[in-house]
Formats: structure tokens, sequence, C-alpha cells
């Protein structure tokens, strides 16, 4: 019997193990380890970031539901990872051994690489539930006495999906609280310019994120690289596309959310010859890490360059869908090497995003990520906003009841208007 660990109970984490177990049976054993006791929907944070959801909607405890499965789950810190030894060792010094590692912890959250940002410092963050709440209440505060809101995304930011949504979806709350009139607002971002999105752009978003943003009143810098953050005012450096100094700011606010750099979370960026140097695990094409052959990654945590070299650095987003389908790979190549045959299934490195609006929303399809692309597809409309309210309630279902089917091959797309992917 091999022991398969999964480190991350996220949204590769979770249907990672629910795949393992319809995959491999009932002969193996399978753990999730994770630092919290709780699943949270990270792309519903931006709803609870404004009191459009609550915690519970968007959580809930994780051992009863893998326990149905027949899947053990042990919510402490991992510390240490031994890759040699293959174990890992507890927060609480206990040590675990496995025979397979998965890695799916997602993301360390960077706020120390900009002075003065993060919840600790002066700015907001939607990238956990915990982050959201907090969020919410300083923005509760903050409409009884409004002023000039900041939002956007750090330099080396990779995720600029939902420093967008976020920015759309205020712009709607503060509408409809009727305050919208006492409240400027601007968009910093270290994109090269509006709707790049770490991805070199997709389809015609440069043009339509540029249109809503003016049509809500949000004014705009790009190539921006945030340096300080101070109470009440944001510190930032305005690049041309040379990468020359074109400007400084020095800019006001009352409320600001900005999306921070990523690295690698510390026990992982720890282990010789994993990773590249911010952290991200080295993956070959079948998620296997290069140096130990019994680790396998997926989901943000992955090393993927970016697509281009930007004034500002700006990284490569890992969404939902290639997630889904490097979790896929790494179920069926664990499978075929506990049979002893070799690992063939890989990942795809197509992207597929819903973002809200508020009362609208945006939807992207790259295939593949990085271009010349055989697919360049973006569209807006009311029905992108169902779409995302219609996939969070199922995902969260799923995640209850357990999947090892492709969600966003199955249903996202459908609900894009889009029968299948090209292979």
């Amino acid at each position: 019997m091999a022991h398969i660990v999964i480190l991350g109970a996220g949204t590769g984490g979770m249907p990672a193990a629910y795949e393992l177990r319809e995959k491999v049976g009932k002969d193996h054993r399978i753990t999730v380890v994770n630092a919290v006791d709780y699943f949270q929907f990270v792309p519903s944070n931006p709803w609870v970031a404004v009191g459009w959801r609550d915690r519970e909607a968007i959580t809930f405890p994780i051992r009863p539901y893998l326990e149905k499965k027949g899947i053990d789950f042990v919510a402490k810190r991992v510390d240490r990872i031994d890759a040699e030894a293959s174990s890992l060792t507890f927060s609480d010094g206990e040590s675990f051994a496995y025979d397979y590692l998965v890695i799916t912890t997602g993301p360390k959250l960077s706020f120390a690489e900009v002075e003065g940002s993060g919840p600790e410092g002066h700015t907001q963050s939607i990238c956990s539930v915990d982050h959201a709440q907090t969020a919410w209440k300083n923005y509760q505060a903050f409409v009884k006495d409004p002023g000039h809101v900041i939002v956007g995304a750090m330099p080396g930011a990779s995720c600029f999906g939902p420093a967008y949504e976020f920015a759309f979806i205020l712009d709607k709350d503060l509408r409809n609280r009727k305050i919208r009139n006492k409240v400027p607002m601007t968009y910093i971002t270290s994109e090269p310019y509006i709707g790049h999105m770490g991805l070199g752009g997709v389809g015609d978003s440069k043009s339509m994120l540029e249109s809503e943003l003016r049509s809500r009143d949000v004014k705009w810098i790009t190539n921006a690289k945030v340096t300080k953050v101070e109470p009440g005012k944001m510190f930032v450096t305005e690049l041309d596309d040379a990468g020359q100094i074109k400007k400084e700011h020095e800019l006001p606010f009352k409320y600001s959310m900005m999306l921070p750099a990523f690295k690698g979370v510390d026990p992982v960026a720890a282990v010789a010859g994993l990773c590249n140097p911010r952290g991200f695990v080295l993956i070959d094409e079948h998620q296997h890490s290069p140096k130990y052959r019994n680790i396998f990654s997926a989901g943000v945590c992955v090393a993927i360059p970016p697509v281009e070299v930007t004034p500002v650095p700006t990284g490569a987003p890992k969404t939902g869908y290639m997630i889904e389908t490097m979790v896929t790979a790494i179920v069926h190549n664990i499978a075929s090497d506990l049979k002893g045959e070799p690992a063939t299934a890989k990942g795809s490195w197509n992207a597929i995003c819903l973002a809200d609006m508020g009362d609208m929303g945006a939807a992207f399809v790259a295939l593949p990520q990085i271009p010349p692309r055989n697919v360049n597809w973006f569209k807006k409309g009311k029905w992108v906003h169902l779409a995302k309210v219609a996939f969070e309630k199922y995902f969260m279902y799923k995640m209850k009841n357990g999947t090892s089917e492709p969600i966003y091959e199955k249903h996202v797309l459908k609900l894009m208007g889009i029968e299948r992917l090209e292979k």
C-alpha cells in the first residue's frame, strides 16, 4: 500500500484527493494536509470584502467530507519537508512519512516586498477569506466617511483578474449606496497596459477593460511600481515602455486593496533543488519534480515563466482550468507509477477565466496561455456575472460531495457557450 500525501486543500488539493481516491481505489492510503481545517472558495473573496457574501457561504469544514470518501485529513502546519527521506515535520514536531507527495499549497503572499502594504500595513487584501473579512470590516468604516480609493496590483503580481473584479464590484456597491460621487477611484497596476493581465492581453481585453474603467470614472496608472505605503498615502513610480522613470506619484487614499506578488510557501521553498529562486516548484511536463521523482505539484505554487518581459515585473496567472488539468495529469501519472508504467499525462497551458463586474462580467479563453494562440477569446455581458454565481454554487457543492469530473471542461465552457477546447 502506497501513502499519497496532498499538501494543501484548496482548489487544487481537494479535487486531487477526490480524483486520486477514485483512480487508485481503496488499496492505497490518501491523506490531505492543510494548515487550517476549512476549505475556502477564494474566487468569492471580492464579494466577501463588500458584504455580498459572508464567511459561511464560501467555507466549509474539510474533515467530514474527505472522511466520507475514505480520505484522511490532518489540520496542521508543515514546518519542514525532508524530500530525501520522504517525510514531513509538523509545527508540533510530529513526523509524517509519504510515498508520494502532491504539493498544492497555493502561494505565500509577499506583502513584505512593498513596505507598509497588506492587512498588517495600510492596504487591504482579498487573497484569503480572513483578509476579505478584514477588508469588509474596514470598508464598513470607510463608507461612513468616504474618500479616495486605490485598487490594483503590486510589482511582481501575477493574478490580476481579482484586482479588476474588486475595482468593478466596489464601484457597483458604492453606486448602490449612492455615494460613488464621493469616491474618486484610481487603478494602479504593474501591467504595461490595462487588460494585459499577465497574459500579454487576451483578444480585445485592452480596449474593453479601458472602456469599462472609463465608463465607471476610474482613472489608472500602468507600468506602476509601488515602492512604499504610508497611512493614507501610496508612493508609486511610473515607468515608460523602456523601463525608465516617467513620473513619481504620491497618491492619497482612504481605502486601498492591492494584490501582492506571490512566492512559494516557506517549507516548500526551503527544499534544496525543488524550487526556483522565488520558491515556486519546478516541474516537468508531467507535473513531476525533476529532482524528486515522488513529488508532484499543481496550481499557483508551480513555476511558470512570465509570458513576456515587462518594464515592471509581472507574472503569469494560473487559472482554474489550468489547475484542474494539472491535477488530473498528476492523478493519472501516480496511478501509472503504481502500476510500474511510465508517466504520459500532461497538464494544459490553456487559460479560462470568469471575472465578475458587479452586475455584469468578462470572460476570456487563451489557448494556449502563452501567445501566439489558437484561441484568443474575450467577451463581456451580464451572463458572465450569472455564470460566476452559478459556478460558485456548483463548485462548493462538488467539493463537499466529491468529484472526479472535469468541472471546467464540462460546465464552465458550456456556461461560456463553448462546447470544448481544442486539444
